[in-house]
């Protein structure tokens, strides 16, 4: 356990640059709190001490705001930034050097059975409150933007967008359809939505010959 968190703490130190210290980390961050609950939790999954591994889980929730259900296998050195709203189901298999942010679910659909949560690759990333949703693999080094509904599979080196999400980047090329796609630069769907209702409400008026509405 303590190699693990070393582990831990080095891999933190890395990707968050608001980090000021090893200690700071190990006994402040939520996410390192949540992982280290969950191995133990885990174990007692296994051995099918099914009461025991949930009472663990469940405490964790409470102190970090993140769910991981003690059924789920996780790689080293999963980092999860905030944490807040973070949903990792019982099926779900992570890979190793896996970054996640705040308010991610790894779930299902409700329509499998078995085999009902994502695979997550090795060295994938994904954005704060995206929605993967099934049982499929998300690829080695992809990543997956902000606000995402992924519900089918990404291969390999993929960047992945929207509501459903679709493949925009792809082994370091940019789609024929797509546009470069970062963690800030995302449109929000329900904001487009509104701004077509909005011209469409403004067509209407002008062919009733009324003044379209001010903004």
């Amino acid at each position: 356990m303590f190699d693990e968190l070393k582990e831990l703490v080095a891999a933190y130190k890395k990707r968050d640059p608001a980090a000021r210290s090893a200690v700071e980390i190990a006994l402040l961050y939520p996410g390192v709190r949540a992982v280290l609950a969950h191995r133990r939790a885990h174990k007692h999954y296994e051995k099918g001490h099914f009461y025991r591994a949930r009472h663990i889980s469940q405490h964790a929730r409470r102190a970090t705001g993140i769910e991981i259900h003690p059924g789920a296998t996780i790689g080293r050195r999963l980092v999860i930034d905030h944490g807040m709203g973070v949903v990792i189901g019982e099926t779900t298999q992570i890979g190793d050097d896996v970054l996640l942010y705040q308010g991610v679910t790894l779930g299902g659909t409700g329509k499998e059975t078995g085999k009902r949560h994502p695979t997550i690759g090795n060295n994938v990333l994904i954005g704060s409150g995206a929605k993967v949703l099934g049982p499929f693999k998300v690829g080695d080094n992809s990543r997956i933007a902000a606000n995402a509904v992924v519900l089918k599979e990404v291969p390999d080196n993929a960047t992945a967008v929207g509501v459903p999400a679709r493949i925009v980047k792809l082994d370091g090329q940019k789609m024929d359809y797509a546009s470069e796609v970062d963690q800030i630069n995302v449109a929000d769907p329900t904001a487009v939505e509104l701004v077509c209702l909005r011209e469409q409400i403004n067509a209407i008026f002008r062919q009733m010959d009324f003044s379209a509405p001010k903004r």
